[in-house]
């Protein structure tokens, strides 16, 4: 099964300028993806034209491979532009400027680290800096994904215990700009995960101040006393570029090798603690509340969980992206089936959300026909991210002696995904920080049976209390089984 067919040249098209640059840092990203491009940088592109206020133009820091991204934005000075399709027949094309300084401190072709390194340092140790933001997915915590402790023997990490003055991870370099701070007195930073975790501010901090007391018990308490990790909750579509997207935005007249694609829906939800100030984001539509929890586990179980059910049972079967997944009536009575069965008996609501309203905006967000949202992106790093996006939930719903189906479904999908070929024996390659423990159990055990068990005794991933339930392995169990043995069609007339 192939993408849609490329989408034509919207017939409402409408282009908004930045506002001036200010040459004011208040922000410093660690990040420089795509999200962040199309995300946080937009709202506070819209801040600036909102409010005048200068004060809050960012930093942004890539901390990874891609120097070339770094290089482009740096020869537009920041600017780039981001397409916010409504669909494929309407769209705004926004400049975005808000990015002041950008720099690079990741691996370069050469294998030499940190080129902006000591630059980024000084930035984060700069008095105007008051807050640090950061997409760095959920392996850039370096946290084990089901208890949360640091992973030590990590080789970036064990670099950073050893070498905390030349920081190579988001956590050793703001457990280096804090110590600076402190040494020389100057208030602490905020710290504001944006990445989709539950309670991400506490495993920001957790990440942190774990870091820190490898080397400096004192500062690890005083960061843990001082600094403010607020959470936050991030919603916005924003697919990885392809050469045909690129090819999209040239039919919009548009020649900008930094540009980003996504859709007109964006959402975020703050906790609100900034000791050292902050934009005020919500004249711009963000959500300041008291507790960002709810909004987090409904993103995430929901949305997310959703996205992960498509992305592994569909990239099976050959299905490419979410669009032409949720073009066919049986993904779409799976996702209501997972939505309203199993994933919400297990939310604390927020206040004023309607659950079934929810799912039905969803489901239209992502038969969205101008983003082609490849579902092996979505499938990747499959092993942070299933705890709270299922099996967290999965627990709750045993306990209340619910459905688990489409949780079952969607964890026997994950585990024949990272076999690293479809059902039709095509390859494809397996991006997850797990990958060879992932492939070794599928070289080990050759057969089913053996090997959801041995799956499932992978305490990384899968909670133990859950590993347990006979109840659950018995329906992965089964769940892997039917993959092996029918169609895409007969897996999903189960919830027609």
């Amino acid at each position: 099964m192939t993408a849609h067919s490329k989408a034509t040249v919207p017939a409402d098209i409408r282009h908004l300028p930045a506002a001036e640059r200010s040459g004011h840092i208040g922000v410093v990203h660690l990040g420089l993806g795509a999200f962040h491009r199309a995300h946080q940088a937009v709202y506070l592109e819209r801040f600036r034209q909102h409010s005048g206020d200068p004060q809050w133009g960012i930093c942004s820091a890539n901390l990874r491979s891609n120097h070339a991204l770094v290089d482009q934005l740096r020869a537009t000075d920041g600017r780039y532009h981001v397409a916010e399709y409504t669909d494929s027949s309407r769209v705004l094309v926004r400049e975005v400027g808000t990015i002041e300084e950008v720099l690079f401190t990741g691996q370069d072709d050469s294998g030499i680290w940190g080129r902006d390194l000591d630059q980024l340092l000084h930035r984060l140790a700069h008095p105007d800096t008051r807050i640090v933001t950061l997409t760095v997915t959920e392996k850039g915590y370096f946290l084990n994904p089901a208890d949360g402790a640091l992973l030590t023997e990590h080789a970036l990490i064990r670099h950073d215990m050893t070498h905390p003055e030349q920081p190579r991870t988001a956590p050793g370099l703001l457990v280096a700009a804090l110590a600076a701070r402190r040494a020389a007195g100057v208030a602490p930073f905020a710290v504001l995960s944006c990445d989709n975790m539950p309670a991400n501010g506490e495993r920001a901090q957790g990440a942190v101040v774990r870091l820190a007391a490898q080397t400096d018990p004192e500062l690890a308490q005083w960061i843990e006393q001082q600094v403010a990790f607020p959470s936050s909750m991030v919603d916005r579509i924003v697919p990885a570029m392809t050469a045909a997207d690129f090819e999209r935005l040239s039919s919009l007249r548009l020649d900008d090798p930094s540009a980003v694609i996504g859709e007109a829906f964006a959402q975020w939800v703050i906790e609100d603690r900034f000791p050292a100030g902050r934009p005020q984001w919500e004249s711009v539509g963000v959500e300041m509340v008291p507790d960002v929890a709810p909004f987090e586990t409904m993103k995430l179980r929901m949305l997310n969980g959703s996205h992960s059910l498509l992305a592994y049972l569909g990239a099976l079967h050959g299905v490419e992206t979410v669009y032409d997944a949720v073009c066919q009536p049986g993904f779409r009575a799976l996702l209501r089936h997972y939505m309203g069965a199993e994933a919400a008996p297990t939310l604390d609501v927020p206040a004023g959300v309607d659950l079934t309203h929810y799912c039905e905006d969803l489901l239209q967000r992502f038969a969205n026909d101008s983003l082609q949202h490849r579902l092996h992106q979505i499938a990747m790093d499959g092993s942070q991210k299933l705890p709270q996006r299922w099996l967290y939930g999965a627990l709750e719903q045993l306990a209340a002696g619910r459905s688990i189906r489409a949780t079952a479904l969607g964890v026997a999908a994950w585990m024949r995904y990272t076999r690293g070929t479809d059902l039709q024996g095509q390859p494809f390659a397996i991006s997850d920080p797990m990958a060879e423990t992932l492939q070794d159990l599928h070289r080990t055990h050759q057969d089913g049976p053996s090997l959801v068990r041995a799956f499932l005794a992978l305490e990384a991933v899968v909670p133990p209390a859950l590993a347990r339930q006979e109840v659950f392995r018995a329906a992965v169990q089964q769940a892997f089984q039917d993959l092996e043995t029918q169609s895409l069609d007969e897996l999903l007339a189960a919830f027609l």
